[in-house]
C-alpha cells in the first residue's frame, strides 16, 4: 500500500480502529479520553498506546464459566464476521499471554451489588474486561464494541489489523431497569424483527424488553386454552392488515435470543380496557354475552372486560399461566390503562384480581399508572406514563415507579411537524427532550431510591414495518440508555450530542434508517486522518 496519507476511521468512540500497513510494524497511537462510547462511562482513564487486534489474537475465558463462554463466542463471531480472523476461544486460569482478550469475572468486583460491574482495561498486550457478573462482562464487550470503528458491524470489511486505545474504563448502571417498549398489538411484527429490536437494545446496554401483547386491534400470543384469541383475535390489525401472532414457540424462541443478550422479556397483556380483540373472540366476556366487531382503528378507551363475572377471571388464570410458564422473567404486565369504560370501582376490584393472580404464579404486577388506585403495596410495580399524582400514590403505596413520562420517553411522538410517521397527543419529542431529563428529578416527592428504572415505550399506531420502527427509535434509543445508565451529574446535552453524532456511520453500517435530527453534529468517521509520512 504506497499512499502519501493513510487514513484512518476515527468515528467510533473512544477508540480510533485505525489501519497501518503490513510492512510497518509502528502503528499511530490512539487515544481513549476521544471516545463516542453510548452510555457515558463512570471513568475512563486513558494511557498513551495501542494494542493492535490481529489475526493471531485470541479470547481467553475464564475457566468453568459456561456463560462467559458465550461472551466470548458473541465477541468472537462479531470479530470474524468483519475481518475474516480466525478467533480461536480458550479456557484458562490464569492471565494468557500478550496479544489477546481475557473475560473473567473477579472476586474482588463480586461485592460490587450490581453484576452489570465491568471493567475494561486495555494495555498494549493484554485486553481484560473483569465483572463481577456475566452481564457486566457482557456490557464490556459492547464498550469494547463501541472503541471499534462503525465497521465491525459490517461483513468482510477488515484485512488490516484492528487499534484499540490503551487505558481503563470502570463502569456500571445507575439503574438496574433499563428497557423499550415494543406494541406489537396494533401493528404486528414478526419474530425477527423483534430480535433485531433486542440488538439495539444490547448495543447500549439495556436489560428490558416489554411486549405489548394484546390490545383492542390484536392478540399477538398463542393461548392453548382459549385459541380462538389468535386465530380470530390476531387475524387483522390497525388499517386492516392481516395480523398476525406468536405461537409458544415464536415467543420461546424470542425469549432465548432476548436471554443470551441478556434483556429479560415482560409480556403485557392490557387489561380491563384495550381488550377488543379478546371480547370479540369469546363473548363470555362481555355483561351482554354478545360478540363484539374486530377493531382496526386508533381510537382508545371504549373495551372493557365484565369485572363482575367469574369466567373473566378464569380466562385472566389461564392467560397468566400460559405466557407464565414460558417467561423465565420475573415480571407480569397487566397493563390498566385508559380503561375509560369500567366505573372506577369495578377498575379497583378487577386489579385486585389480575394482581393476585400473577403473585400465583410467581410474578410481579406492573401496571400503567392507573393501578395506583388499587390495593397495591411494596410488591407491585407502578409504570408512570401520564399523571403525577398515581405515580406518587404508588410511591406512598410502597410500590417501585418505572419512568415512562410521556412528554419525555414515548418513542411513538413525532420529533417536529414535519415528522410524518407517529402522533402528537403528548407533543413533539425531538433528540434532545428524550435526553434533558433526569428521572429522579421529574416528580417533587419521587426519588431515585422509588424508581426501578426507566423505560421508553413504542406504540405501533403508525408504525408498519421495521424500517418505521428504526426511524422512530432512532436516534432517541441511545438518549434513554445514558438516561437509566449515566449518573445525571455525568451528563450535558451539548456534550452528548457530539458522541451521538459520531454514531451516524454505525447506524448506516448496521442497516438502520434513522432520523437525522438537525440538532445532532452528524459526522463521517470518515472525514478523519491521520497523517503518516
Amino acid at each position: 500500500m504506497k499512499m502519501k496519507f493513510l487514513f484512518f476511521a476515527i468515528l467510533t468512540l473512544g477508540g480510533v480502529l485505525l489501519f497501518a500497513p503490513s510492512c510497518k510494524k509502528a502503528y499511530p497511537t490512539t487515544d481513549m479520553s476521544i471516545n463516542s462510547v453510548i452510555p457515558r462511562p463512570d471513568s475512563v482513564a486513558a494511557t498513551s498506546g495501542t494494542f493492535v487486534l490481529d489475526d493471531g489474537t485470541s479470547i481467553y475465558v475464564q475457566s468453568g464459566n459456561e456463560r462467559l463462554m458465550k461472551n466470548a463466542i458473541f465477541l468472537a463471531e462479531m470479530l470474524r464476521n468483519a475481518t475474516g480472523f480466525e478467533i480461536e476461544i480458550n479456557e484458562t486460569n490464569r492471565k494468557p499471554r500478550e496479544g489477546n482478550i481475557f473475560l473473567t469475572i473477579v472476586e474482588e468486583k463480586e461485592n460490587n451489588p450490581s453484576n452489570e460491574f465491568y471493567e475494561l482495561s486495555i494495555t498494549e498486550k493484554l485486553v481484560t474486561i473483569a465483572s463481577s457478573g456475566e452481564e457486566g462482562n457482557f456490557y464490556g464487550i459492547q464498550t469494547l464494541r463501541q472503541l471499534l470503528p462503525s465497521n465491525i458491524e459490517t461483513e468482510g470489511i477488515f484485512e488490516e489489523p484492528l487499534l484499540l486505545p490503551t487505558g481503563t474504563i470502570i463502569d456500571s448502571p445507575q439503574y438496574g431497569y433499563r428497557g423499550a417498549m415494543l406494541d406489537v398489538a396494533r401493528h404486528f411484527f414478526d419474530v425477527e424483527s423483534v430480535k433485531r429490536v433486542v440488538d439495539y437494545l444490547a448495543l447500549y446496554k439495556m436489560n428490558v424488553l416489554h411486549l405489548h401483547l394484546t390490545d383492542d386491534q390484536g392478540w399477538r400470543i398463542e393461548i392453548e386454552s382459549w385459541p380462538n384469541l389468535t386465530s380470530h383475535g390476531g387475524s387483522t390489525e390497525v388499517g386492516g392488515g392481516e395480523g398476525g401472532y406468536f405461537s409458544k414457540e415464536d415467543y420461546k424462541e424470542i425469549v432465548r435470543y432476548a436471554e443470551e443478550h441478556y434483556i429479560m422479556i415482560v409480556p403485557e397483556v392490557d387489561m380491563p380496557g384495550h381488550t377488543n380483540a379478546a371480547l370479540a373472540s369469546y363473548p363470555e366476556l362481555n355483561c351482554d354475552g354478545k360478540v363484539t366487531e374486530l377493531y382496526t382503528g386508533i381510537k382508545v378507551g371504549f373495551s372493557t372486560l365484565c369485572t363482575d363475572k367469574e369466567v373473566v377471571y378464569e380466562f385472566v388464570d389461564d392467560v397468566v399461566r400460559e405466557i407464565s410458564e414460558i417467561t423465565p422473567g420475573r415480571y407480569f404486565h397487566i397493563g390498566g390503562d385508559e380503561s375509560h369504560s369500567t366505573k372506577q370501582d369495578d377498575y379497583v376490584y378487577f386489579v385486585n384480581r389480575a394482581r393476585e393472580i400473577v403473585k400465583s404464579y410467581g410474578k410481579q404486577m406492573i401496571g400503567w399508572d392507573e393501578v395506583a388506585h388499587a390495593d397495591i403495596n411494596s410488591e407491585d410495580v407502578v409504570q408512570f406514563w401520564a399523571r403525577e399524582k398515581n405515580a406518587s400514590m404508588g410511591v406512598k403505596k410502597g410500590a417501585s415507579i418505572i419512568m415512562s413520562p410521556s412528554k419525555h420517553a414515548y418513542m411513538d411522538m413525532k420529533y417536529d411537524s414535519t415528522t410524518v410517521l407517529g402522533l402528537t397527543w403528548a407533543g413533539f419529542t425531538e433528540v434532545d427532550d428524550a435526553y434533558i431529563w433526569s428521572p429522579d428529578t421529574l416528580i417533587d416527592d419521587i426519588n431515585s431510591k422509588d424508581i426501578l428504572g426507566v423505560e421508553a415505550p413504542l406504540w405501533s399506531e403508525t408504525v408498519e414495518d421495521l424500517d418505521d420502527v428504526e426511524f422512530l427509535i432512532f436516534p432517541r434509543l441511545p438518549g434513554y440508555a445514558e438516561v437509566a445508565w449515566t449518573d445525571p451529574s455525568k451528563r450535558s446535552w451539548d456534550e452528548y450530542k457530539e458522541r451521538l453524532g459520531r454514531h451516524e456511520n454505525r447506524f448506516k453500517a448496521l442497516g438502520i434508517d434513522f432520523y437525522q435530527s438537525p440538532l445532532v453534529p452528524w459526522q463521517d468517521e470518515h472525514d478523519f486522518f491521520v497523517e503518516k509520512e
